[in-house]
């Protein structure tokens, strides 16, 4: 399974399904103002503020679908970076042990 590809997939239906929000809600806001239901200023006031609320619901998404992602691979059994840099070190101090302890015995 290519996690990646699943994350791209899943950010580009957000990004998709937020672009269709906006170009439905300035359809709305054009048709009131056609009524007379608002005025020009009052619909792309509307419009700016739900292009704002949209924009920083994009944000909170990504944040969910990283978590989403780190728990996946966690799930998954996939070490974290922090994970694996701890084990170089142990692994470098146990090489070096051996080495030392070799060092001894031919002496």
């Amino acid at each position: 399974m290519d996690t990646n590809n699943l994350l791209r997939q899943l950010l580009m239906i957000g990004v998709g399904t937020t672009s269709l929000v906006a170009e439905r809600v300035k359809q709305v806001t054009e048709e009131w103002v056609r009524e007379g239901k608002f005025n020009p200023e009052q619909a792309r006031t509307l419009v700016d503020e739900v292009m704002a609320q949209l924009n920083e619901g994009n944000g909170a998404l990504e944040d969910q679908f990283q978590r989403l992602f780190r728990n996946t691979l966690q799930d998954l059994g996939v070490p974290r970076q922090a994970e694996m840099d701890e084990l170089r070190g142990r692994l470098d101090r146990l090489e070096r042990q051996v080495r030392d302890l070799e060092n001894r015995a031919w002496k």
